[in-house]
């Protein structure tokens, strides 16, 4: 049905619940509208139950993996697309049965950033396609505060995103400086709450707002001189590509998540947990105006790579391309 009438019937099964902030809900919305933007019919359900779609995009090996493996037995000729986020690439499918049984029947595999195929078997490459997460640029650019050199951290505070690296850096500059941590982001535990308000408390260089609605969360990214992402494993942030949409310049840990984003020879790198490196980072950006210069110019140059556009025509092609080969 799909070359008379060019639109597919596309089911996205994500494990994040309608409302749900995280970054597989988010990209699942964003997707929802890319693709119907491309004239196609597309659901967003938390399971694959036996809905009728031409095509099944899962996120997440091993959380859709029922789903998956449902999909196979009830609709063997239905192609798979499968996303892999940061958990499955960097941990699940390396020690997870039922993750490792994904790969093996996804028609097509998506990761979020080119780095990410050094996790995959040689055998497995010729299924995978990338495709880069977009941002809008914002609406208005916002004056960077004058009084201070304001540094945003975007992102729920989790282990795995190493959340309080930053305000640690910020502790050990020196007294002159003018660095000022925004984060933003809710806590998921009791104990991150504490932490994050015990920081406050001890650190005047750190504030820490909580949740706060998407669109202040992105205003205050544009607003910031720099955004820094000390994860530990990423699967290819969005607030990367909201960062490079607004030019804000990142330093991030060097994870392969963010290296297949800003490349291997962006400046802004410091070791996983580095509290000295960013400190070093940080203050070199506040000081030193044509490393700075650097950082944004190298931003500037990936940005063309991170419009709605462009990720819109790569699923797009990807739809073609796996509808093509089942049929």
């Amino acid at each position: 049905s799909f070359w008379t009438t060019n639109v597919a019937r596309i089911l996205i099964v994500t494990p994040a619940p309608r409302g749900s902030r995280k970054g597989n809900r988010i990209t699942a919305n964003r997707w929802s509208r890319l693709l119907k933007a491309s004239g196609h019919d597309v659901r967003i359900s938390e399971e694959f139950s036996g809905q009728r779609c031409d095509v099944l995009v899962a996120f997440h090996a091993r959380k859709s993996a029922a789903s998956i493996d449902r999909c196979v037995r009830t609709s063997p000729d239905t192609p798979i697309v499968l996303l892999l986020t940061g958990t499955d690439l960097y941990g699940d499918i390396h020690r997870n049965k039922s993750a490792a049984v994904s790969l093996n029947k996804a028609s097509r595999l998506v990761l979020l950033q080119s780095h990410g195929i050094h996790e995959l078997p040689d055998r497995l490459h010729s299924k995978v396609r990338v495709v880069v997460q977009s941002a809008e640029p914002p609406k208005r650019s916002p004056q960077p505060l004058n009084r201070a050199f304001e540094i945003c951290v975007s992102g729920h505070l989790r282990r795995v995103k190493d959340p309080f690296r930053a305000a640690l850096a910020s502790r050990k500059l020196p007294a002159s400086s003018t660095i000022q941590i925004t984060h933003v982001g809710s806590a998921l535990t009791p104990t991150m709450e504490r932490r994050a308000i015990d920081e406050m408390a001890r650190n005047d260089r750190y504030r820490w707002l909580g949740e706060v609605p998407n669109s202040k969360a992105r205003l205050l990214l544009a607003r910031s001189r720099l955004l820094v992402l000390s994860s530990k494993m990423e699967g290819g942030a969005n607030v990367v590509s909201e960062a490079i949409a607004a030019s804000v310049p990142v330093l991030a840990s060097r994870i392969s998540g963010s290296i297949g984003l800003l490349g291997e020879d962006y400046p802004g790198y410091f070791e996983v947990g580095s509290t000295k490196q960013l400190t070093d980072l940080m203050n070199r950006c506040e000081r030193d105006a044509d490393f700075y210069g650097a950082l944004l110019s190298h931003v500037k140059q990936l940005a063309p790579q991170f419009t709605p556009q462009c990720e819109r025509e790569s699923l797009r092609q990807l739809i073609v391309d796996v509808l093509k080969s089942a049929g």
